[in-house]
């Protein structure tokens, strides 16, 4: 009796020491999936307004420059597109904040703006906003202060002009389209102003809120101006097809803040390289992982511009390039 007893509580002290190393393996198992390697890597959110060209190309080659700046194996990336839709836009950033991601790079102005409004502790790192003191972003370009900076992507309004004055010299009346709702074309139309009046040269204006109304206000500058320029805009570029056709009808060059829209049917800029500016991001990411405070990082603008004409645009609306020019500028058909 004695014997069956020994051997029972021999019996129930093995199980219960079985029972517990089981026990522990589950918890450390259940420890290591949350400390394993996707949660130790950095986490970076990436949100667009909306698929376009320039904003794609822009969001690839942050990818590519965070792969060359070796930290392929290091971060994890959650890319987000708001589809055009600004409240998207809301919804997306606030998950961003909710997931604790460590670095939120936005793409565009109005992205920009609903990241830094929505945390003033996660790093925002914002791609191609032309304009980003007047945005509100930042209080100074060399010292921004507070927890946003970033690469701006402004162009030099008087090189596309002094361009179109070079490639079609009769113009006599510039026609303006653009979305008065979007934050980087206002302070460039502003400038476009300001050349035009300063060069006697007369203007027109028309503002869309959406893509659908562009084909209506192209028609209308198709009639009223010799010339066509549009800025970084992204209503504008979402739909840039259509203005392009409407122009060629009116025999009229459209002259654009990017070279995807002339790409996209426009006649030409003095367009930004989207892959340099993407890069640019990159390394900016790169300093604040390796643990620089985001408000001593200066923004930066681009300095590398490139001089973009579509030869078959050209052929439509009748303008002849001469070898020299072919030589001189970046051709797309």
């Amino acid at each position: 009796m004695k014997r069956a007893i020994t051997i029972i509580t021999m019996m129930a002290m093995i199980f219960v020491i079985l029972t517990g190393c089981g026990t522990n393996a589950g918890t450390n198992a259940e420890s290591n999936g949350n400390t394993g390697e996707s949660n130790d890597k950095i986490k970076i959110g990436i949100i667009q307004p909306v698929e376009h060209p320039s904003l794609n190309q822009i969001r690839e080659y942050i990818t590519i420059g965070l792969e060359e700046q070796g930290l392929k194996n290091k971060v994890e990336i959650t890319y987000k597109d708001a589809q055009g839709d600004p409240s998207n836009i809301n919804t997306i950033v606030s998950q961003f904040v909710g997931d604790k991601m460590d670095v939120i790079v936005p793409i565009g102005t109005g992205t920009a703006q609903s990241a830094a409004s929505a945390t003033k502790d996660i790093p925002v790192i914002f791609a191609a906003v032309s304009y980003p003191v007047e945005a509100g972003l930042i209080e100074d370009a060399g010292r921004p202060g507070a927890n946003v900076t970033g690469v701006s992507d402004a162009i030099d309004v008087e090189l596309i002009f002094d361009l179109a004055l070079e490639l079609t010299p009769d113009i006599k009346t510039f026609g303006f389209i653009y979305d008065s709702g979007q934050p980087n074309s206002v302070p460039a139309i502003n400038k476009a102003k300001e050349y035009c009046e300063a060069k006697g040269i007369k203007y027109v204006e028309a503002t869309i809120t959406n893509s659908s109304e562009l084909m209506q206000a192209a028609q209308s500058l198709g009639e009223k101006a010799d010339a066509i320029f549009t800025p970084t805009d992204n209503t504008v570029a979402s739909a840039m097809p259509t203005l392009a056709a409407e122009a060629q009808k009116a025999g009229i060059p459209v002259y654009t803040g990017a070279d995807s829209m002339v790409g996209d049917g426009g006649f030409a800029t003095v367009g930004v390289d989207y892959t340099v500016l993407g890069r640019q991001v990159a390394a900016m990411v790169k300093k604040v992982v390796d643990g620089e405070k985001i408000s001593n990082i200066p923004t930066e603008t681009l300095s590398e511009y490139a001089i973009v004409v579509n030869k078959t645009t050209a052929e439509k609306i009748g303008i002849n390039l001469t070898e020299e020019q072919l030589n001189k500028f970046q051709i797309v058909e």
